[in-house]
């Protein structure tokens, strides 16, 4: 019998590799839209669906992965959806026209949006004692870089070839997924079976769908005031206020269970992944801008002066790893914002002719900073929590990851689009817009105190069955 440590780890190697797909083609894409409106003989506000799908669809798939591993089991479950983004990449790169490929994007979001959530559940359910870092290390630092690595490998993909290999590029990080997978996750069974929460289901996916897509319509003209971005807002709002009354009844037969909400230390690191996807996201519609728009770099360029971001978050992996062990998870995540908001300031007083190498190397810690942040709450949220509750746990903070991202790219927008009117500048308004970004973060600074001040530790894992969620 293998020890429980190089089982656990055999795991997280497993997911890793089918996952790095998911998590570089939230971004991956975003390069290519341009091309693939002039290859579909489209525009650009039909081709941005391609996008805006593959969100939506991670918003419909997120709430039910409890459920659906009570029901399946954790290995089956993520083999399914993993088979499923394998099937939405090929045909995404053999769609031959534009309704047909934002068809294909949301197969994909429909086995990401599993994937996601599934990913750390399994990782953390198979965690002994100390072991919880080194693991969640493998996992947050994806998770971080993904996003910022995302753009610049689809622009040396479109440098080198066609659009389609944007997709094709997932197919044998799937299939060697896949071959692990079957391999190395260990089997289980499924839980005990519970009726599907039906009512929860018609009401929280429609209200994550609403809210997501409210919020990505926040860019055009008009921002806030448009009826495409209240409407949605304000629909989304009633039936998630909704969702919270009805679960909060239901409690652990709930489609997701808020009882976990009820733990400090998840509902802390649920709040704080909120900002960190705030922070994360939005930056990441400001920084290309800033290098296509003030400083005359085309978008390969502007992603290749991203790169030092992603090299310091994996710099950061053994740091934080290590941090954890010896300090408690709050201090760690202070230090974390501390430094993605100290490395923001270089940005809200650059311009045109500020020197490059002092902003890459305020990318560099920006990105350590990131690093460091990620790992400890992605760990906390599952202290104190037995194995049934930590699907839940996942999914409240996967959503709250999500929906940040997408608050943080609208508001960020809408201020640099009405400052860059009202002051007639454009400098001014990327001043502006990353001040605001350094307001995010010195918030998450505060709130990190909130966070266990000593060691934590999660159960030991059992050989019972995790209950499903409902």
């Amino acid at each position: 019998m293998s020890h429980p440590h190089d089982s656990a780890m055999r795991t997280a190697v497993a997911v890793l590799v089918g996952g790095i797909a998911v998590i570089l083609d939230a971004t991956i894409v975003s390069v290519a839209l341009h091309e693939l409106a002039t290859d579909l003989n489209t525009d650009v506000g039909t081709i941005q669906w391609v996008s805006t799908a593959y969100l939506l669809a991670l918003g419909v798939a997120i709430p039910t992965v409890g459920w659906l591993q009570g029901r399946l089991g954790a290995k089956r479950l993520w083999m399914a959806a993993l088979a499923l983004f394998l099937a939405g990449s090929v045909l995404c790169s053999l769609a031959w026209s534009a309704p047909a490929l934002i068809a294909f994007r949301v197969l994909q979001g429909l086995g990401g949006g599993v994937m996601m959530p599934l990913m750390t559940t399994m990782i953390m359910q198979a965690a002994q004692g100390a072991d919880r870092n080194r693991l969640m290390s493998v996992v947050a630092l994806p998770t971080a870089v993904g996003p910022i690595l995302g753009p610049v490998i689809g622009g040396l993909i479109l440098g080198a070839g066609d659009w389609q290999w944007l997709f094709l590029v997932n197919v044998p990080l799937c299939v060697a997924g896949l071959i692990l997978a079957q391999r190395m996750i260990p089997a289980d069974q499924p839980g005990r079976r519970v009726s599907l929460d039906v009512v929860g289901l018609a009401l929280l996916s429609p209200a994550l769908v609403a809210l997501l897509w409210g919020l990505s319509n926040v860019t055009g003209d008009g921002g806030f005031s448009q009826a495409d971005v209240y409407l949605p807002l304000i629909g989304g709002t009633i039936l998630l206020v909704a969702f919270v009354g009805w679960a909060l009844r239901r409690r652990g037969d709930a489609l997701v269970d808020l009882d976990v909400l009820r733990s400090r230390p998840t509902w802390a690191a649920t709040t704080l992944m909120f900002l960190s996807g705030a922070a994360l996201y939005g930056a990441m519609l400001l920084l290309p801008l800033y290098w296509q728009e003030l400083r005359g770099e085309d978008a390969l360029g502007a992603g290749l002066l991203l790169i030092p971001q992603g090299v310091g978050s994996l710099l950061s992996r053994t740091v934080a790893t290590r941090l954890l062990d010896r300090i408690s998870a709050r201090w760690v995540a202070f230090l974390g914002f501390l430094l993605v908001g100290a490395a923001t300031v270089p940005f809200a007083f650059a311009g045109v002719g500020t020197t490059t190498w002092l902003l890459l190397v305020a990318l560099l810690v920006r990105g350590m900073g990131l690093g460091l942040v990620m790992i400890p709450l992605m760990t906390v949220a599952f202290v104190g929590l037995d194995k049934e509750k930590m699907p839940h746990a996942s999914i409240v903070t996967r959503i709250a990851q999500q929906v940040g991202g997408s608050v943080g790219v609208a508001l960020l927008a809408v201020i640099l689009a009405t400052s860059a009117t009202s002051s007639g500048s454009l400098t001014t308004a990327f001043h502006a817009a990353f001040w605001w970004t350094t307001g995010f973060t010195g918030l998450a600074v505060l709130l990190s105190f909130v966070l266990p001040a000593g060691t934590t530790a999660l159960p030991a894992a059992t050989p019972a069955p995790a209950r499903a969620a409902a």
